[in-house]
Parts: structure tokens; C-alpha cells; sequence
């Protein structure tokens, strides 16, 4: 995810950057027109100053001086204007059209424009002073000084402008500019009317997921992910300003209803999420799931990452807002079966991995229901998976049921034995003879359970699965136990975001699984 310092750094960089080529460009400026003069003598004669010798210039010369530094100062305007017109519009049609009012609002660009014009103008009123009696002389000499500072300023400020423009319309600019101006909103919310502000924040997570879409259409990767990290960190932001808003903020109000995520919920959906308070919450997660039904397959990093920000929205809120856990998940059943009606079984992979890492943490904050409803979804979507001709998803399934396990009985949970029993039933789906590599992943993870329960001491638990496995062929069991007691790579051979090894056993507890197989055997 983003830092928390990023909210100063993109555009402070940005600043910084274009202040140190200002001064560089002018300091060198400076240097070459000294050197200049030195040649030139100027510095050698004790007869006139080099102020005197600038305003004893000659009527004509100076007309022609200021007129020109007029037209240079609209030509070069023209252009900057024009450069920067086309980069604004190429960045917008790219990322989003806000960025074009986030371009004119921008302090920066509107001094830079300004002084442009200010300077151009100046130089124009100047000129009509110039020749005449003495007093017009003295206006027009001192113009001419300050004419000619300014377009020295305007031409030194432009190559470090378009250098500052640049990195303000690059995406990570643009995605940090969006979501700190919606943070910054929160601290605005009061008792009044909230409507304009609730309706700024919709806006401002939809343009966010517009850029992940057009930037996942553009297959421009690292932009996609910058802006669903920026929506899990919006939501992280938000958490800390909970306590400090109105209960009014947390109504579902006409422009909440209106939106086009929330339009078309019953009512009963709606007077649910006003009831727990989360439809900011909501939003973001809807564009998450819109965001995977695009990425499935084609974008599985996307995915994987919308994955990994939904774990750890529903972690930060296992101890202090269950309505937001049950969202998330919710919105990990959504995603899985997204993934699985576009038969996408390796993103499955990734999304059930981040699952089951919330639910640990889940089971570590004591929420124990959820873990077991979450063991459930794990157990269902497995074996739909199976159905659909996705067997990998049910052995995926054993696996990460059989980790849930052992963290359950680690932390003593009065859950343990309900999750024996799901993964115990997870072969019952398994009608065919053919479907070997299912039935040899199953029953893997059972052994492998089985030699965890036995190495801690709970041999009633042990046998339960001995029990399971006595109706199992002897030649299917010895080849599971073959593949436990070869496999010495705790990883995965390919590069994968698990990289665990679903076949390998650690070395102490392969000593139970003789064990096990024989209590197996003796119950024939």
C-alpha cells in the first residue's frame, strides 16, 4: 500500500524538483551575463555603473526593447499554453477527467499563467511611456528594469514549469492528489447538511477505480495497482476519523441512495448498510469487485492485490467493526465466484490464500463464528469448483481448511472439532474413481492434519481421520504417504505469491504418519 508519508511527497518532490532547476537555471543565467560584462570591460572603467548604463539607453532602444520583450513574453505564453493544453488532455483521456480541474485549480499553475500575463502586459504599458519630458524618461528606465527582470523570471521559470507539469499530471501524482483531497474532506464533515461532501467522496472513489480500469485496459500495471492501493488506504483513513464524525454521516442520504452502486440495492440492503454504518465501505468494495470481474484472468496481479487490500481491511476490522468483516466477507465469496464462472482456478488460488489469511487473524482476535463461516465457504466453493471441472480448487480447499485447523488448535478455539468435521466431508462430492488427483489431495491434507494432531498429543483427534481414511484403497494410501515422506521442498518449484509446497511435510511430524495409516489399516 501507499505510505502515509506519500501524502507529502509526490507534490513536494514535484515543488522541490522545479524550485532547485529554477535556481540552477538562474544562477547560471546570472553567471554567463556577468562574464559577459567582464569581458566586455564593464567592470574595468571607473566611468559608468552597469545601472546607469541601463537606463541611459536611447528612447528608441528602449521602445524597441520593451515591445519586443512583449511579443517574446505572448509568443512563449503561447506555447506553454499549448504544450501544456495537449499533455492535460492526453493525461486526462488516459486517467481521468478531473485531472483537468485538478490542472487549473493547482496554485502553482495559476501563478506561473499569471505571471506570464502580468509581465507581458507590463512590458506593453511600458513602451507607451518611453521618449518625451524627464519624468516619462524616469517611468520608462525603471520599467525597463523591471520589464526586463520579469522576462528574465518568465523564460528561467519555463523549462522548470514544464518539468513541474509533468510530474504533476504522472499517475501517482494524480492518484495521491485524489484521495488526499478525500481525506482531507473528512475533517470538514460537521452536523449540518453532509450531502455535498458524502457526494465528493463518491466521486472521488469512482474516479480512483476509473484510473485501475483504464490503466488495466492499457495493460499499464503498475498504475492499476497504485489505484486500488489508494482505495484501501482511503479506507484506512477513514477508520481513523470514525470516531470523530456525526451520526448523520453514516445515513444513507439521497445522493448516497442515488449513486449507481447503491441505486439498485433493496431496501432491505440499504436499511442494512445504514445500520451498520457502511456504505463509504460498501462503495469501495463494490468498485473492488467490479475491478476483479474486469481483471480475472487477464490481470491476475490486479486481482491477487484487490485480494490482499480486502484482507487487510477486514483484519484492521476484526476487533472494532464486525459489519465491515462481514463485508469483506462477503466480497471474497463475490470474488471467487467471479474467478470460478470465468474458470480462472490459478486466481482462485491467490484469492482463497488471502482469504484464509483473514480468518487467522479473525481467530486470533476471537471471532470465531466467522472463522467457521469462512472454513464453510472454503468447503462449498471447493467442491462447486470441483463440479465445474476446477478439481485443484477442492485440494486448495482441504489445504487451507486443514491450516485454519491447526491455528484453531493452537489457540485452544472451541471451533476445532466443527472444522474437523467440514474437511472430513470434503470427498463427499467425489463420486468417480477417476477423479484421483482431488481424492489424492484430500486425503493428503487429512494425513498431514492427522500427524499435526498426533505430534501434539490429541490422539482422539487423530484417530477420528485414521477412522476416515479405513475406508480408503490401500494402494491410494501408499501413495499419499509415498508423496509426504519424499517431498523435502517446503516450496513450490515455480515462482507462485503462495510458494508453499502443499506436499510437503515437516520432518517431525512425517514420524506419525506410520502411525496414522496404521490405526487406518487395523480398523479393515
Amino acid at each position: 500500500m501507499f505510505n502515509k508519508n506519500t501524502k507529502q511527497t509526490v507534490h513536494s518532490r514535484a515543488l522541490y524538483g522545479a524550485a532547485v532547476a529554477f535556481f540552477g537555471i538562474s544562477v547560471v543565467t546570472l553567471l554567463v551575463f556577468l562574464i559577459s560584462l567582464a569581458l566586455e570591460g564593464v567592470f574595468a572603467g571607473p566611468e559608468r555603473g552597469l545601472v546607469e548604463r541601463l537606463t541611459s539607453l536611447g528612447p528608441d532602444v528602449t521602445f524597441e526593447v520593451l515591445t519586443n520583450a512583449a511579443e517574446l513574453l505572448a509568443a512563449v505564453l503561447a506555447i506553454a499554453i499549448t504544450v501544456v493544453a495537449i499533455v492535460v488532455e492526453l493525461a486526462a483521456n488516459r486517467y481521468s477527467h478531473r485531472i483537468t480541474t485538478m490542472f487549473v485549480r493547482e496554485p502553482v499553475n495559476i501563478f506561473v499563467m499569471s505571471f506570464f500575463v502580468v509581465a507581458t502586459i507590463h512590458s506593453i504599458w511600458n513602451s507607451l511611456f518611453v521618449g518625451g519630458d524627464s519624468t516619462q524618461a524616469v517611468i520608462a528606465n525603471a520599467g525597463l528594469l523591471i520589464s526586463m527582470a520579469m522576462v528574465t523570471i518568465s523564460l528561467t521559470l519555463l523549462l522548470p514549469y514544464f518539468a513541474f507539469v509533468l510530474s504533476f499530471l504522472s499517475p501517482d501524482s494524480v492518484i495521491e492528489k485524489i484521495k488526499g483531497a478525500a481525506v482531507r474532506r473528512f475533517d470538514s464533515v460537521g452536523n449540518d447538511d453532509n450531502e455535498p461532501t458524502k457526494n465528493y467522496m463518491l466521486n472521488r472513489v469512482d474516479e480512483l477505480q476509473d484510473i485501475a480500469r483504464r490503466a488495466s485496459e492499457t495493460g499499464d500495471r503498475a498504475v492499476a495497482m497504485k489505484s486500488i492501493n489508494a482505495l484501501c488506504e482511503l479506507l484506512t483513513d477513514y477508520q481513523e476519523h470514525i470516531p470523530n464524525l456525526p451520526k448523520n454521516w453514516f445515513l444513507v442520504s439521497p445522493c448516497v441512495a442515488r449513486d449507481p452502486d447503491f441505486v439498485s440495492l433493496s431496501d432491505s440492503s440499504i436499511s442494512e448498510i445504514e445500520k451498520s454504518g457502511t456504505w463509504l465501505d460498501v462503495k469501495v468494495m463494490r468498485q473492488y469487485l467490479s475491478l476483479v470481474s474486469i481483471g480475472s484472468s487477464s490481470s491476475r496481479d490486479m486481482t491477487n492485490l484487490i485480494a490482499i487490500n480486502t484482507n487487510r481491511i477486514g483484519s484492521a476490522a476484526a476487533t472494532t467493526r464486525t459489519a465491515v468483516v462481514e463485508l469483506c466477507i462477503r466480497c471474497f465469496n463475490s470474488y471467487l465466484r467471479a474467478t470460478i464462472n470465468k474458470n480462472d482456478q490459478r486466481t482462485c488460488y491467490y484469492i482463497m490464500n488471502q482469504y484464509r489469511q483473514m480468518a487467522e487473524e479473525l481467530l486470533r482476535s476471537g471471532q470465531e463464528n466467522a472463522v467457521r463461516e469462512i472454513a464453510l465457504h472454503f468447503q462449498f466453493y471447493g467442491q462447486l469448483g470441483f463440479t465445474l471441472n476446477m478439481p485443484f480448487l477442492l485440494e486448495v480447499a482441504a489445504y487451507d481448511i486443514g491450516r485454519l485447523i491447526e491455528d484453531a488448535a493452537r489457540q485452544k478455539s472451541t471451533q476445532v472439532d466443527d472444522l474437523l468435521d467440514l474437511i472430513l466431508e470434503l470427498d463427499r462430492e467425489i463420486k468417480k474413481e477417476s477423479d484421483e488427483v482431488s481424492l489424492l489431495g484430500i486425503r493428503r491434507a487429512q494425513i498431514q492434519l492427522a500427524a499435526f494432531f498426533l505430534d501434539r498429543g490429541d490422539e482422539s483427534r487423530a484417530r477420528r481421520i485414521a477412522n476416515d481414511l479405513m475406508v480408503e484403497k490401500p494402494e491410494r494410501v501408499k501413495q499419499v504417504r509415498e508423496m509426504l515422506m519424499s517431498e523435502e521442498r517446503p516450496h513450490y518449484w515455480e515462482i507462485t505469491d503462495r510458494g508453499i509446497n502443499f506436499s510437503y511435510l515437516d520432518p517431525q511430524l512425517r514420524r506419525h504418519v506410520d502411525t496414522v495409516l496404521d490405526w487406518a489399516r487395523s480398523r479393515d
